[in-house]
């Protein structure tokens, strides 16, 4: 069993895991930020819902997210909030054969077989919005 920290291979870095329920540091990172800047935000108001734009190609794992987020809301104005998180999927545009493509995954590779990509669009991480009391 691995240590608290590191990955199954011992090492650390973005696949390494934290004892706490599997959530990934990376995630646990980025909802500590998310919680930070909505709460400064909201000042003394309770912060009801977040929404999230969490690209698929982003290397965010929403579940991850959503677990590490009720983690770091506990005893803030957003404890007890709703995290809303839209996914969008991956598109890009060939510079060979200037189709549009959707990306499922990180390989970027047209149909014309030609890996000159340009990422369009799936790749973001933003706070779009946040509902308060």
């Amino acid at each position: 069993m691995p240590d608290a920290g590191t990955d199954a291979y011992g090492g650390s870095g973005p696949g390494a895991r934290l004892a706490m329920g599997g959530a990934r540091v990376h995630e646990l990172s980025i909802a500590q930020s998310v919680v930070q800047a909505v709460t400064e935000r909201a000042g003394d108001r309770k912060v009801l819902v977040v929404r999230l734009t969490v690209g698929r190609l982003s290397g965010v794992v929403p579940d991850a997210l959503r677990f590490s987020f009720d983690l770091v809301t506990e005893g803030t104005t957003a404890q007890g909030a709703v995290l809303e998180i839209d996914e969008p999927q991956g598109l890009a545009s060939c510079r060979s054969c200037a189709a549009e493509f959707v990306l499922r995954d990180l390989i970027l590779l047209c149909g014309c077989g030609s890996a000159d990509v340009l990422v369009l669009s799936g790749n973001e991480l933003l706070v779009q919005s946040m509902e308060v009391a």
